[in-house]
Parts: C-alpha cells; structure tokens; sequence
C-alpha cells in the first residue's frame, strides 16, 4: 500500500454541468440587462429583450429572477455592491478622509471610461430617485459624513452637499462618455493640458467639501492604489 506521500493528489471536484449551465445562464442574463438598462433604463426594457439577447428562452428568465426588478437589483449587487468592496480594500489604511473619497471618485471615472456600458448603468442609476439609498450613493454619503465628523470637510446642509458632489461625479462621467464628440472633446480638454479629468473632478469635489484650492489640487493628485 503506498504511502500518504506516495499517493497521487486528489482531482479537483469538477462543477456539476448542470450547476455550470445555470451559472452561465445567469451570467449571460445580467450580461444582456445591464447593456440593455444602461441604454433605456429599467422601465425602457422588457423581460422578452433580455432574453433575446442573451440567446435564453423566455421561461428560463423566471428560473434565475422572479421579476425585471429582481434582475436589477441583481444587477446593483454585482455591479456596484462588488466595485465598492474593491475600492474599500483599495483605500483601507488611508487616514485622511478626503484621500479616500479622491481614490474612489477617480478609480470609478475611470472604470466609466474602460467600461462604458457600466458608466452608462453607474450614470442612470445614480440619477434615478435611488440616488441616496441604492448602489454607490449610500458609501459616498458614509465617507462625507466621515470627513464631517472629523473636521476635515464643512457642510451646511450635508445632504445637499452629497448631492452636488454626486451630480458633479455623474456628470463628468457622463459628459466622459460622450468624448467621441469632438466639441465635448475640446470641452473636456481631451489633450490632457488641463490634467486628467478624474483629478480635475475630484479637485472640484473638494472645493465643495469646503477644502481650499491648492489643497484641493494636491488631494486630487494623491497616489492611486492599482486596482
């Protein structure tokens, strides 16, 4: 009898093919929801579309989400849920709250610009009515009350504050996405000269969050961990 040594190691216990098709069902779904909803929104989007676009049977739908608002709220789990852990562990051990809010405005204006259908989703979302209490809304109003408790940011009406520094995120974002137009281009100053827009967002943030100017611009210049 050979020895424990000896023995040849354990196979890894495959997937059920069953279990792997319904996962990949599931993927395609979502897949197909978000390109869809980043378009037209949710209440632009039928049940019949998704699965046609994901190359699913109609019944099948209703094996993954019992409605096309389960779907979304599926979607905001996977799509923002999951991008604000990583940018929690991104920024874990940084001190000082403004860092923090510069590291995650600008890791998220530029996840927009490589991934535009999610830019897209992240823009409709965000100014939908669900702004304050769904997807990345509720995190940024975390970190600015954090600022405020500290000292380091000043409000007179907090939730007008999260408000502006919210819309102004959303917005440059969404004028981002339409960089392919050569006015909004020369707009946004796509040649660079201007710095980048992520920075040139956060330094405007900032600005709000009651930091002065110059130290708004080092903030916004602050070493970015890689994702």
């Amino acid at each position: 009898m050979p020895k424990p040594a000896e023995m040849a190691p354990a196979e890894p216990m495959r997937e059920p093919r069953g279990a792997r098709r319904k996962r990949e069902t599931r993927a395609r779904l979502l897949e197909a929801a978000l390109e869809l909803m980043a378009e037209r929104g949710v209440e632009g989007v039928a049940i019949n579309e998704i699965t046609e676009a994901a190359d699913v049977g109609f019944g099948s739908f209703y094996n993954h989400f019992k409605s096309k608002e389960a779907i979304y709220d599926a979607l905001i789990d996977t799509v923002f849920e999951e991008f604000g852990d990583t940018l929690d562990r991104l920024a874990e051990g940084i001190g000082d709250p403004a860092e923090y809010i510069s590291i995650c405005i600008r890791h998220a204006i530029r996840r927009a610009g490589h991934e535009p259908v999610w830019g897209r989703f992240l823009v409709r979302q965000g100014l939908s009515g669900q702004m304050l209490s769904r997807g990345l809304g509720p995190r940024l109003q975390r970190d600015i009350r954090r600022g405020l408790d500290a000292g380091r940011f000043t409000a007179d009406d907090p939730v007008l504050t999260f408000i502006a520094v919210g819309g102004t995120v959303l917005t440059a974002i969404s004028a981002q996405l339409q960089s392919d137009n050569a006015a909004v281009a020369e707009q946004l100053g796509a040649d660079g000269a201007r710095g980048s827009l992520d920075e040139r967002t956060v330094a405007v943030v900032m600005r709000l969050l009651g930091l002065p100017a110059a130290e708004a611009e080092t903030v916004a210049r602050c070493p970015l961990p890689a994702a």
